[in-house]
């Protein structure tokens, strides 16, 4: 079977779209006897190696994040490549031109398509004083997912949104993984966390991902600031990104960069807890990366932050709370709770690394080649295309 994957941001800025992306395009063809190729924007500078073969599209950058790029369409060279290629699926990750162009490529030739959602992006506007646009931004997402045969939602309850959206049910759950190898208590390093100036009495909270503001940055900082006069309470902060500035008036807040493999993970584990303000995550890698290390969360309550954390178990300790978004005294008293309680802390940070193991990047695979092979049968046996194709046509 071949897929053609787009994205507006394959690997040269690493993010948790991505990375889904790349694990899901290894295990289709490590373990499903897939091909895959992915058409993105590329930079010179890349922040992985891709999975797949990776196409690039021609692109600009962004005019207020220069750090991202918009491919603005599908231009000669890259049609002729996706001829050629004669993809079984389309796989959309973004509904943005390059994504619409290509789910329109599909819908013309009678290729399923498939969209997965990554990103909340109506969410992010108020952020940029763009919420004027919403009503325009909305129409189009609805419109983008209406037209897509299958849809792929992170957490049961987007899940439940596009189907109600769709009024159908081709609507699955992708979820995500997590390398439980890589990110383990075990990595916790008190000599490390010397080395970066915190004291072993302090109560570090860690800040986690990209440097953006829609990540709830504004709300951290009261948060910790409010934490900061009861507790001897420290900020690590573990990522880059353009609003990087914004916890410089933070006292005494580590700021390591950008961190990958090793030496990310023994940072997240080194953090006492984690404070997660974002309500624009359609997922949340960062908090189960903290989980399965063993950090306690406080985070926002937002759908994909109240799929990982609760309720649980409830004879057992919860893997962490949830406050609601923007209230800064209700992050800033679960966070002091938590200093002042180190068994709770360890008996919460135990329950987050047993709730972990539920998120498998294997099984997260075989649920998207599941849905692949049911839109087009005959591809999965590399047999004749035209009776899935024909189908789908059949179906619009």
């Amino acid at each position: 079977m071949r897929i053609a994957i787009f994205s507006g941001n394959y690997n040269y800025v690493r993010d948790g779209a991505n990375q889904a992306l790349n694990r899901l395009a290894a295990h289709l063809e490590t373990h499903e006897g897939c091909e895959v190729r992915a058409y993105s924007p590329v930079t010179q500078t890349p922040a992985f190696e891709p999975s797949g073969t990776l196409v690039p599209v021609p692109s600009v950058a962004l005019p207020r994040r220069r750090e991202f790029r918009l491919a603005l369409g599908l231009p000669h060279g890259v049609r002729r490549d996706l001829e050629q290629f004669r993809p079984d699926i389309i796989h959309v990750s973004a509904p943005d031109i390059l994504g619409t162009r290509a789910q329109t490529y599909a819908l013309r030739r009678g290729i399923p398509v498939v969209a997965s959602m990554h990103t909340r992006f109506e969410t992010y506007l108020d952020y940029y004083r763009l919420g004027w646009l919403r009503p325009l931004i909305c129409a189009h997402l609805d419109r983008f997912y209406r037209r897509s045969h299958h849809v792929l939602a992170p957490t049961p309850a987007l899940a439940e949104q596009f189907a109600r959206l769709r009024g159908d049910d081709h609507v699955s759950v992708w979820s995500r993984g997590i390398d439980r190898s890589l990110f383990h208590p075990s990595r916790r390093d008190m000599a490390w966390r010397q080395a970066q100036g915190l004291r072993d009495e302090d109560f570090v909270v860690l800040f986690f991902g990209r440097l953006v503001l829609e990540k709830g940055i504004a709300t951290f900082t009261a948060a910790m600031r409010a934490l900061q006069k009861e507790v001897p309470a420290r900020a690590l902060v573990v990522g880059a990104g353009p609003a990087a500035a914004a916890f410089a008036a933070l006292p005494g807040t580590v700021m390591t960069g950008h961190l990958a493999g090793d030496a990310l993970a023994r940072a997240v584990a080194s953090a006492d807890a984690m404070l997660c303000p974002s309500t624009t995550e359609a997922f949340g890698n960062v908090i189960l990366e903290a989980m399965a290390s063993g950090v306690p969360v406080v985070s926002a309550d937002a759908p994909s932050a109240r799929m990982l954390l609760g309720p649980g178990d409830q004879r057992q300790a919860p893997a962490g709370f949830l406050c609601p978004p923007q209230d800064v005294a209700a992050y800033a008293g679960r966070l002091a709770a938590l200093a002042a309680a180190p068994d709770v802390r360890q008996a919460m940070g135990a329950a987050a690394r047993r709730d972990s193991a539920a998120y498998s990047w294997d099984a997260a695979g075989r649920s998207v080649a599941r849905i692949y092979r049911a839109l087009a049968p005959g591809a999965a046996g590399q047999g004749d295309q035209t009776n899935g194709q024909a189908r789908i046509r059949a179906a619009g």
